[in-house]
Formats: C-alpha cells, structure tokens, sequence
C-alpha cells in the first residue's frame, strides 16, 4: 500500500464509528498505558488526540513527497511567534471528524466537549503578530503552497497572567506539563548554533577565508507539527527548535568533577529557548533576546539549506527554490546567517551570495513607530555575533558604495539609510538591513503601507518603489467563525450554503437573507447564546455576574498605550458618573469586557490594568448602578480565550491613534462574528469600514493627517481638560483616589502622562469625540431590528478580510510559488 492509498484507507475510517472506537482505545492502552477504568479525562484527551493525528499523518507524508518529486519552490515563514490556539478543534474541523469523534466518544462515556477544554493553548506567541502567523499556515496549507512555519518551541511561553489586588502578576506558563501529542520530536534532526568567539581570517584577496572561531554553541533540535489544510489534502509543517546543551559542554565540566557547573552550563544553554520576549530591561535581558533571534534562524537557515542540496548541487536555483519571508524584524539576523552558510561553508563568492539573497528574502513591516523599529548596540552585537557583524559592515559598505556611484556623495542620505546608526550609541538598524536585503517589503493595510513609504522608509522608496507593496491581513474563517462561533456557522449553513470555509466572499450572500421572516431574530438568538456563555465564564472566573440583554462591549488585545485600553476607561468613568448623577434615565445597560498581556516590565500599560481593576471593583460594587453597567477583566487572555470572548461581542473596541495601528486582525475577527466596530481610521478600520458601508461602522477621532498637524502645531492636552467639565471631573476621579482609597496617589502618574506630560497618544484630544459616538452606539442598541441588520451586513461585508485572499496575494505576488499538485486528492 503506497501513501495515497493508506491516506486514503484513514479517510475511510474517519466515517467509521466502531474503528474510531478502537483506535481511541488503542491509543489509551498502549500510547498513554492506562486502562479505562483509572484513565483521566486528560488521558482520555491525549488518546483521542493520538487518533486524530493518524488521520493527519499519511495526508502528511504523501504531501513531503509530491513536494520533493514535483521540486516545487518551498516557502519558509520565519517568525519568533505562532500563536497557534488549541490543535485538537482545529484538526478535528479540517478533517470533518466532529460527529465521528462525538459518537465514539459518548459510547466509551466520555465528554468531548471537556477534552477540548483540557488541551492547553500551545505557549508559542502573545498578540496578533503570532495570531497572524498562525492564520497564515492555516491558510497556506489550505491552498496548498508548499511552506514550512520556522520558531522557537518555548518551555514557558511568555506568562501566564494573574490578577492579584488588581494587579498583574506573571507566573510560568509551562504549557507542556503532560505532554504534546502534536508534535513529533525529532532528536536526528539537530544544527549546532554558535555564539561569541572570534574572528580570523586566513589568506588575502578573493581566496581569503574567514573563520569562526572559538565559539561557545548550543545545538536546536527540532519539533516538527502538521498544519492541516482544510478542504483539501494538503498539509504544511511547523518546525520548532528546542535549545540542547552540547555533549562537550557537559563533558567537559563532569571530566573536572564539578557536577554543578553542569548542571549549570546546561541550564545556560537551554535558556535561549525557554521564555519568549524575555524582560528587556536588563542587559542580560537584551542579550538572551539577541541570542534566540540567531538561534532560531541560524537553525532554520541550515535545515532549508540542506533540504535544498537534497534535490541540487549548485546554488544557481536557490532563488528558484526558496522564499524565506520575515515576519517582522525578530527574524532578520537570517539574511547575515545565509550569507555566512554561502560564504564560509559553501565557499561562494561574495556578490554571488548577496545576489542570491536579494532574491531569495521578503519582509512583512509590522509598525510605523520608529522606537519599535529593532537595533542592536554594536559592542553586544560583536561579543555575541561577532561574524555576522562583520558580514554586515560588508553588506553596507557595499550598499552605500552603490548609494554613492548612484545618487554622489550625499553625506546626509548615507547617514540616513545607512545599516549603522552612528548618532550615539552605535548601533544595527535590523529593519534597513531587511529593506536592503529583500526584493519585496510589504505593509499590512493600505494605510499601513502608505504611510511605511511616507515615514520611517520614506528614502528607501524613493531609491525602490518597485520593492514596496501592501498585502492586507486576513483571517481564517475556520478557526475564528466554523470553530469559534458553531452557531453563526449553522445560520451560515442555512442560509448560504457551507462555501464560505473556503471562499469567504461568499458571505455577501447574506444581504439577501436580511429580510426573511425570522432571520433577524435567529441571528440574536446566537448572539445571546454566544453571550450566555461568556457570562457564564466571567461568574466562574470573577464572581461577577453580567446582564445579558446589556451590550457587550469589548477590547481585548495586547495592552499598550498606543491601543488606547486607558481611553476606554475614561469612556467607563464618564458613564459612571453620569448613571450616578441621573440614575433614573433610561440607559442602555453595558457590559466592558477587557483582557490582554502587559509585557511584563511595561509599568505603565501594567498601571492601566491595575486601574481597569480598580474602576470595575467600584462600579461592580455600587448599588446604584445595578446592571446598567458593568465591567471585567479577564486574565491570561490566550486564543482559546478568545474564542469565548469574541462571538459574544456586541461592539468591538478598534480605538488606536490613527497613524500608529499596521492593521489589527482582532476587528476583523469581531465583525466576522457579528460585531459592529467603534473605531478610529487606523490600520485595516479604514477598509473595513469601506467593505462593510460607512454607515455600519462608528468612527471616531481625529485621522492621521490630523494627529500629524496637531503635533507639528505644539499639543497641548490640557487645554481640552481645560475646555471639557466632564473630562476634568473624570481625570479629577482618577487623580484623587475615588478609584483607589486606600492609596489616593496610585494613578497620579496616569493623570500626569494625559494632561502634564504631553499626552503622546492624543487620548484627550480624541475623547470628546469619542464619548458622543458611544452615544450614538447606545442609541442604535435600543433598536434591536436596525442592530442586527448593522451587524448581519457586517459579516456580510467581510469576504475580503480572508487569509486565505491575503496568502494567495503573497504567494502568486511576492513568493511565486504555484501549489503542489496531489492529483485526485486535490480539493475541488
């Protein structure tokens, strides 16, 4: 039996109840070694878990090998986070294996609904950076482009978040405690990863050899998990790299007897892979930083080398053959680590090498804030990257070599764009490298990409228009509407047919279901549902108990001061005062849901959680306010999370400054899931809002050439304290300690950031605006019929916002690279 036909006898299986049976069984006995009778439910769940993924593996394998016989060019996304979300659903949803999996579950009595909630978000991300990249595996493998995701396979993720008095604490998230049944190790699948040493060089001119010496190394192992497409046979595969002490490093402390040391060395190498986003206030901080960026593409660059050279022994097709797409800055240390495999170990020359990887790398540029931009001083860059730093000096020496023969001796635009900031500190500008080095620099919103042109590579697209394009994020609608929201989907079902897994824009058929007798109402059914069970998770978690014909009102997402989560507060505050002044009106009774991360040594985006805390033990605790409002906050906000929180938002919160959000997936995931945006125009908001109809959308606030004329003019925040009662009175509660009496000063620090310390992200300058359009928002809620019918063409208007369009721009733009072909097994 060849791969396609045991795939093929697996497919058959999946249908067959008694088989899956067994297989469950099976795997319990003799994968997990326990007997029904004293099995756990999570031995339960890595059984079941076993037996899908043998439905995955033949379908893997018989993809590898079309791969390699058709030598098709492989893409190879490289990204310092995935944040993948739970596997056992997503697999479960690719394979159509939810009724089977059901019925052999229920006859060997147990609960398939419990299972799923036991498998552990894989700690492999933290925002939408992550979320994105997971997106996209999804959505390559379902159009089958031939691709490997590349990352770190961390021990503890970046924390587990817990609310204590209000604040953030961060504890481990060791999320592999029992295992991981989806991954497959592979211990012979192992690169040594050098730090430190020295360089020499040995002869002179172009036969000159240059060594790497003295080094102190850490090897990566590999982890390898299936990304299943959906509809189709096609799968992908993540590879995570796992750091592992060398056997010399061991050796040779245990030879002198010190069983400590190690003990510890090992620990010391191993620590490149144990946390992502270590804290980076320290310099040991921003070292181990530095050492995972090199460690994961070091690793990833010699295993697509050498699964090049299986098929090829010349480098003439390498640009044929590869893309190696850099999601963000994190990974760009692989340009400077492709040209030391070419140089040092494959002896090519130098303008060979750099003209292979012009053609072979493409960066995604995910912010338009030059303080997030990544450098590195030189002085650590040289002590523990000693060799690349020299390879690039040479790259900009030869760039600017070129600058000069091109455009003379202008000494302004070499300081400019040149590699190395020389103004203070020295210092690598990760970014220009990327921009020099890549055929192709994407922006992820047509704003985005706009302004990245207009801004912090303004000169660079001067010199390369042609390498400057945009690609707009999307979503995939399999995990974040067929998973997420089951109801929705069975709405969809009916009236659209099931299509829409796959070809999203099939979603503008639901403007003809908006007027038929009983759709409107069908629609808030789910949406009630969605938000009884969110309600029902906040009274476990917090003890808090929510009105479920309230509005649900939601920002969830990284916490950062750019996201303006402290705007929404003010936007509480002003409520709450007003229910307090009039508590006989009518309101339009609200819930405030919140949740995301603070990087943990962020003090002030730590303050703002603490501060969210404090309001809604004030407001949750006045009788006064009874339901017309409440708020909560719910910690360790993770994808399965998510997944909750989302398909029960009646509003999603969208409210950055404009001009400093790239795109945001998290508003395209609430509007597929039927939520109506408030929201500035920022980032993908603006198409959006053209996608779905201005008058679906609330927008608020100043646009990007506002806030840009309103700083080139001096700001001035407390002019419009000054000018506003309510606001002053609101700032004036913060301030005084009516939120937190037992410390009346604690918030003095978020009072004088708004008001005395310039107010970078315009919060006041935006309020007044934004607290009128919320009135607006309150207003349509009170018609339930015209609501729905905004939210209905929400979704509706959201085809574009697919992924799966997203990756078929970049693979057909960018990347050129053409699907694998698996015959008759190909989706239709």
């Amino acid at each position: 039996m060849d791969l396609t036909q045991f795939a093929n006898a697996h497919d058959a299986l999946a249908k067959d109840v008694p088989a899956f049976k067994r297989a469950i069984a099976n795997k319990l006995m003799y994968q997990i070694g326990k007997d029904p009778s004293s099995a756990r439910p999570e031995d339960w769940m890595q059984a079941a878990a076993y037996a899908v993924r043998d439905h995955l593996v033949g379908r893997w394998m018989t993809t590898t090998r079309a791969q390699y016989a058709q030598d098709v060019k492989r893409v190879y996304y490289l990204s310092m986070e995935f944040l993948m979300g739970r596997t056992f659903g997503n697999a479960v949803l690719a394979l159509d294996l939810m009724t089977t999996l059901k019925q052999a579950l229920s006859e060997l009595e147990v609960d398939v609904d419990q299972l799923f909630d036991l498998e552990p978000d894989a700690a492999l991300g933290n925002g939408g950076l992550g979320r994105l990249a997971a997106c996209f595996l999804d959505s390559m493998a379902t159009l089958a482009v031939p691709g490997f995701g590349y990352g770190i396979r961390y021990d503890y993720g970046m924390f587990r978040q817990i609310i204590k008095d209000g604040r953030q604490v961060e504890a481990p998230d060791y999320w592999l405690t029992h295992g991981n049944p989806w991954e497959f190790p592979r211990p012979e699948v192992t690169y040594r990863v050098r730090f430190g040493g020295r360089v020499e060089e040995v002869g002179t001119g172009p036969t000159a050899v240059v060594r790497w010496v003295d080094t102190d190394d850490v090897l990566a192992m590999a982890y390898d998990s299936i990304v299943p497409g959906y509809g189709t046979e096609a799968t992908n595969t993540l590879r995570l790299w796992s750091a592992k002490a060398t056997e010399e490093m061991n050796l040779r402390a245990f030879n002198q007897g010190n069983y400590f040391g190690a003990v510890e060395s090992k620990n010391h190498s191993e620590n490149v892979s144990r946390v992502l986003y270590p804290d980076d206030s320290t310099p040991s901080g921003r070292e181990l930083r530095l050492r995972q960026e090199y460690f994961f593409v070091s690793a990833s660059v010699q295993d697509l080398v050498r699964r090049y050279l299986r098929t090829h022994t010349e480098f003439d097709q390498l640009a044929d053959k590869v893309s190696i797409h850099l999601n963000d800055t994190h990974p760009v240390l692989a340009i400077p680590e492709l040209m030391r495999v070419l140089l040092d170990e494959h002896r090519l020359p130098w303008a060979k090498a750099w003209a292979l990887c012009q053609k072979v790398f493409s960066y995604t540029n995910h912010t338009l804030m030059h303080e997030a931009l990544e450098t590195w001083p030189i002085d650590m860059f040289g002590r523990v990257l000693p060799r690349h730093l020299r390879i690039i000096f040479d790259i900009n020496a030869h760039f600017l070599g070129e600058l000069t023969r091109t455009h003379g001796q202008d000494v302004d635009l070499m300081r400019r764009l040149s590699l190395i900031d020389e103004s203070g500190e020295r210092r690598v500008r990760m970014a220009y490298l990327a921009v020099v080095a890549s055929h192709s620099i994407n922006g992820v919103s047509a704003l985005h990409s706009d302004l990245m042109q207009q801004s912090i590579f303004a000169d660079f697209a001067r010199l390369w228009p042609e390498r400057f394009n945009n690609k707009t994020n999307g979503v995939t609608p399999r995990r974040w509407l067929a998973h997420a929201n089951p109801g929705l989907s069975a709405l969809l079902d009916a009236r659209i047919g099931t299509g829409w897994r796959r070809q999203l824009d099939q979603l503008q058929g639901l403007k003809g279901a908006i007027e038929l007798p009983g759709f409107l109402g069908a629609f808030r059914k789910v949406k009630r549902q969605n938000k009884e069970r969110l309600a029902a998770l906040v009274q476990k978690q917090l003890g808090v108990t929510l009105n479920c014909d309230a509005l649900f009102d939601v920002q969830v997402k990284r916490i950062h001061e750019y996201k303006r989560q402290l705007l929404n507060v003010l936007h509480v505050i002003t409520r709450y005062q007003r229910i307090i002044a009039n508590p006989d009106a009518v309101w339009t009774p609200r819930v405030v849901v919140f949740a995301g991360k603070a990087a943990s040594a962020y003090h002030m985006a730590k303050q703002v959680i603490r501060l969210i805390n404090d309001v809604a033990a004030v407001i949750n605790n006045d009788p006064r306010v009874g339901d017309k409002l409440k708020v909560a906050f719910i910690p360790n906000y993770s994808v399965s999370l998510a997944e909750i929180i989302i398909p029960a938002a009646d509003l999603s919160e969208q409210i950055s400054t404009a001009g400093t959000e790239a795109s945001g997936t998290g508003n395209m995931k609430f509007a597929i899931n039927g939520a109506m945006t408030i929201g500035t125009l920022d980032g993908a908001n603006v198409e959006m809002r053209d996608h779905v109809g201005a008058d679906n959308f609330f927008i608020f606030g100043l646009t990007t050439p506002e806030v840009a004329d309103l700083k080139a003019g001096g700001y001035q925040p407390r002019r419009y304290l000054e000018n506003d009662a309510e606001l002053a009175s609101v700032l004036e509660a913060v301030r005084s300690g009516v939120f937190s009496p037992g410390e009346p000063d604690r918030y003095q620090q978020i009072f004088d950031t708004l008001v005395n310390w310039g107010d970078n992200y315009l919060l006041l300058a935006d309020y007044r605006s934004y607290i009128d359009t919320q009135d607006q928002v309150d207003a349509l809620y009170r018609n339930a019929d015209a609501w729905t019918r905004k939210a209905v063409l929400n979704v509706a208007g959201m085809g574009f916002f697919s992924a799966d369009r997203t990756i078929a721009e970049y693979a057909h733009d960018i990347w050129h690279s053409t699907p694998v072909h698996l015959g008759k097994t190909d989706a239709a």
